[in-house]
């Protein structure tokens, strides 16, 4: 530890802090402690009757004050072992510092939630899925002129209702809520996922290139594009409410090379999660048309 009434070494600290904050933090707490422990060490001398040895003379007390002050930084050092005042600084400050991150973190993500539309990919369970993406759901199929509902079960089902969201190499999540390729001229962020692809009837595993969007909302403005401007999907647009119809749509228009993508939608759209969902959301529109699906099915919503 450098002597205390080196000022020089504050210039060093400051720029130590922008390198390494947790060790700026200890030396700060020692500087503290330092200061602490001379000014007791003043007290006590002024306390006393003086020094017997070297007189009260005005030198002998500034070459005393200096021996307190590098006694004082001695003993705050790591290496004196210290009073434990620093200890507890760093402690209680660390402490503050995490908290506080804590909080702005969580500030910025719901400031950003609010500008951009994202909401977190890490859903717990299926409401909070569909109560997080419905009004993303609703506003794309206001624009291709279809039901809500396909849409939501067609992004339950590419993401296992957002519990199998991709990841990118980060550990972050891509927002890729429909499973859509990193093809056609695509600009953006890009992730690697292994997928099951069917070819002439038979299943394979493939690592393919998906899109990767900044946030859900992104996600869901990108499918209403690619949907609504291609010409292979026209026949989808023009169902409304017939999530059937929409499905078998997007089936025929090669969306997926599944052969029972369709009826997976399907069974996703009118199964019993669904519905308990809607209830629970008083979606009561969409909890009806699911409902008349479900009176339609025959296979069950698990066996997808």
């Amino acid at each position: 530890m450098a002597t205390i009434n080196d000022f020089t070494q504050y210039a060093v600290l400051r720029s130590a802090a922008r390198v390494d904050e947790s060790a700026a933090l200890r030396e700060v707490a020692e500087q503290f402690e330092a200061l602490f422990v001379q000014n007791m060490l003043k007290s006590m001398r002024e306390a006393s009757f003086g020094d017997p040895l070297f007189g009260d003379s005005s030198g002998s007390q500034m070459f005393r004050d200096m021996f307190d002050q590098q006694i004082a930084g001695d003993i705050a050092s790591g290496s004196g072992g210290g009073i434990g005042l620093a200890d507890l600084l760093v402690r209680q400050m660390s402490s503050e510092h995490r908290n506080v991150a804590t909080v702005d973190r969580a500030q910025t993500i719901t400031a950003t939630q609010s500008v951009t539309g994202a909401v977190a990919s890490e859903w717990s369970d299926a409401q909070q899925f569909v109560a997080d993406v419905l009004p993303h759901a609703k506003r794309a199929a206001k624009a291709l002129g279809v039901s809500p509902l396909a849409i939501i079960a067609q992004s339950a089902l590419e993401t296992g209702w957002g519990k199998r969201v991709m990841k990118t190499q980060d550990g972050e999540s891509s927002n890729n809520l429909f499973g859509i390729k990193a093809l056609g001229g695509w600009q953006g962020d890009v992730v690697s996922h292994d997928t099951i692809e069917f070819r002439d009837g038979l299943a394979s595993q493939q690592r393919e290139p998906f899109r990767s969007y900044r946030s859900v909302a992104a996600s869901f403005e990108d499918y209403k594009d690619l949907i609504g401007n291609s010409t292979r999907y026209t026949p989808a647009t023009e169902r409304a409410d017939d999530v059937r119809g929409y499905a078998d749509a997007l089936q025929a228009g090669g969306y997926a090379t599944d052969p029972t993508y369709a009826d997976k939608i399907m069974r996703i759209a009118s199964g019993t999660t669904m519905r308990r969902v809607l209830g629970a959301l008083k979606e009561s529109d969409l909890l009806s048309l699911a409902g008349r699906l479900g009176s339609n099915t025959t296979r069950p919503e698990g066996s997808l």
